[in-house]
């Protein structure tokens, strides 16, 4: 696909389905972002020492989510995973928000189907590289703060920090930023309590 046509024309999720596997896409109000490629080419584009902690923080943050979650309402999924974000009662294929978070969390199984989830998520988190910081940071905490997503999650491998973003009042208003260490609950999550020593234990 040529990355010129993303920038001229609104697509649809009916697009996006078309399109070849070897760059994972978002679509965000009907323009295509290429956000990283396939798995299998990821080395190819990431410094080995932050493609590792990244892989490290998100499997952990996964495994951790998933234990606590066993046998309760609430799932975790990690990307690939379409995440289609409707303005209204649009059919699946004229959808033109498209998200593929690394790892999201959903309570009602009436929002999942064979693709992903119909709807916001109830919890978002994303580790940050240096190529999508600013996008993940700004446009993307917009959308998630427009569609209702309860809790935005951050990760920086790389300064061993997160950014979390809670919604208030219709809001994701000012972030906590606390440093990887100790624990962290997640706030809309009771039970889910994420120990960062463990974590990172093989990262560095």
């Amino acid at each position: 696909m040529d990355p010129a046509v993303h920038k001229t024309r609104s697509h649809t999720y009916a697009d996006y389905l078309t399109w070849p596997g070897d760059v994972r896409h978002e679509l965000i109000d009907g323009v295509a972002y290429a956000i990283s490629p396939a798995p299998d080419a990821i080395t190819c584009t990431m410094a080995p020492a932050l493609l590792r902690a990244h892989q490290e923080i998100l499997g952990v943050v996964f495994l951790k989510t998933a234990n606590a979650l066993e046998g309760k309402p609430c799932r975790p999924f990690i990307a690939p995973f379409d995440v289609r974000l409707r303005h209204g009662s649009e059919a699946d294929g004229e959808v033109d928000t498209v998200m593929q978070p690394e790892l999201v969390v959903v309570c009602y199984r009436s929002k999942l189907d064979e693709r992903g989830c119909r709807s916001a998520p109830d919890w978002v988190v994303e580790v940050l590289s240096p190529s999508t910081a600013g996008h993940d940071l700004i446009l993307k905490r917009q959308l998630y703060e427009r569609v209702g997503v309860r809790e935005y999650w951050l990760l920086h491998p790389v300064d061993l920090v997160v950014t979390v973003y809670r919604l208030q009042d219709g809001a994701l208003g000012a972030p906590d930023i606390c440093e990887l260490k100790e624990t962290l609950a997640v706030g809309m999550l009771p039970g889910v309590v994420l120990d960062w020593e463990r974590a990172l234990q093989n990262v560095g």
